[in-house]
């Protein structure tokens, strides 16, 4: 079984995420105008929202966003009320081919039985959970079987519905380390290789890039350091060489895809730096002279708290190697984030989705403000900054003239209470409404 906690330039692989669906097969879809209409929009384009304020979509694009504006004629106007129109939420480190329970051993069972086909269905509802509560883009980085390669493209297909996703594949890494397989019995269970990630010495590790690419991967995720949710290796540790770092990233760099590197040691994250890679996910240990590398490269950070709250909550329910760990990644990830908003450090929003339930990604927000974030930011870091490190901002992020239009709204005002981004009501991606549960029209 797989473990968890831890751009894009191929024409097939990055233009198909924005394609329109196939015609008959959204009932949603917008053919034609439509305004939309709330008390505040936050453009993500400022820290201030219009208040109140109006934004006009034609077909799959945003054309007009403003106050005043004209209602074209003939247009369908959804008049939100007291309600935030935003940007759709980016999450940029979740699993949607899996998802943890409160019961580690049972899904250690399910995850060596279960058929892959079975889990994809699994996987489809974890997607419309993810893109109801608001979360129209998505980085799955890690996933085992395909699962997520086959959910993406059943997405854009119009087969299921959920949020736009760039993918990794398996993640990659050292044998016995946080992208291998638990350590069963050898004999009985084959062990995994670079196609599944697991490489030893910089040859291996360009093919493991290889390998996640030729198989549809929009970036790559390499594990340098160990894993909280691991069995074998200490969290903190190094687990890829100088060496190896470079040969991941260089190769994904070739082949214009970004790297985002889980690391929850110092030392590693150092290494992962060094190398160029474009975030580092977690980052439970890090030192501020090492934040200070990250703000002076321009790294960002997906720092993950609710994941490392959630385990700290459960650790009782885990195996011991993996309770000591989980208390002590919960111990440091939310004094890490503080320094690193202090500092400076460009953030994107990431949850891990996965090690908790999938749609409850939003409670992220309100950690974020706890420990540092105003509001504002937090909001910028899940919009404008997710599409930056995703490599889309010319498509998402912001709501602005020829911007995809992916908006959501929450009621009330986010930038007074940030859990108000936990209420979802509306839901639009590509112009088609996905929820829409105040009604407005």
């Amino acid at each position: 079984m797989r473990k968890l906690l831890c751009v894009v330039a191929v024409p097939l692989w990055i233009a198909l995420p924005f394609a329109a669906p196939a015609a008959g097969q959204s009932p949603g879809q917008s053919s034609g105008t439509t305004v939309l209409k709330a008390a505040r929009v936050f453009t993500s384009t400022s820290e201030r929202p219009l208040a109140p304020g109006m934004v006009v979509i034609e077909g799959d694009h945003i054309t007009q966003v403003g106050q005043s504006l004209a209602v074209p004629p003939g247009a369908q106007v959804i008049d939100l009320g007291d309600a935030t129109l935003l940007p759709g939420f980016i999450d940029a480190h979740v699993h949607l081919a899996m998802e943890m329970s409160d019961n580690w051993y049972r899904d250690f069972y399910q995850g060596a039985l279960r058929f892959p086909a079975e889990q994809a269905l699994y996987a489809a509802k974890y997607a419309r959970d993810t893109i109801e509560a608001g979360f129209t883009t998505v980085r799955d980085v890690g996933s085992s079987d395909y699962v997520a390669l086959g959910l993406r493209n059943a997405i854009n297909a119009g087969i299921t519905e959920g949020p736009r996703m760039l993918i990794a594949n398996h993640g990659i890494g050292s044998t016995g380390g946080h992208a291998d397989d638990a350590p069963y019995p050898p004999e009985r269970i084959k062990p995994a290789g670079p196609i599944q990630g697991v490489c030893n010495g910089p040859a291996e590790c360009r093919a493991a890039v290889r390998f996640q690419i030729k198989f549809g991967a929009d970036v790559i995720k390499c594990m340098p350091s160990g894993g909280v949710l691991s069995l074998s290796d200490p969290v903190d540790v190094p687990e890829l060489t100088r060496e190896e770092m470079d040969a991941i990233v260089s190769e994904a760099h070739a082949w214009h895809r970004k790297v985002a590197a889980h690391c929850h040691g110092d030392e590693a994250a150092k290494i992962a730096i060094a190398a160029g890679v474009d975030s580092i996910e977690h980052g439970t240990f890090l030192k501020d002279d090492t934040l200070r590398l990250m703000k002076e490269k321009g790294v960002y950070l997906v720092p993950t708290i609710f994941a490392g709250v959630w385990v700290g909550e459960k650790a009782d329910r885990f195996p011991p190697p993996i309770a000591v760990k989980a208390r002590a990644a919960a111990a440091q990830m939310q004094a890490m984030f503080q320094r690193a908003v202090k500092i400076g450090v460009k953030v994107a929003f990431g949850t891990d989705s996965a090690v908790e339930p999938h749609g409850l990604d939003a409670r992220e927000f309100a950690l974020m403000v706890k420990n540092g974030m105003t509001p504002a930011q937090a909001l910028l870091a899940a919009t404008r900054s997710g599409a930056d490190l995703l490599g889309l901002a010319d498509k998402i992020g912001t709501l602005e003239p020829g911007k995809l239009a992916d908006l959501v709204a929450v009621p009330g005002d986010p930038l007074q209470d940030i859990r108000q981004t936990e209420r979802v009501s509306f839901v639009m991606k590509g112009g088609r409404v996905i929820k829409n549960q105040g009604g407005g029209h």
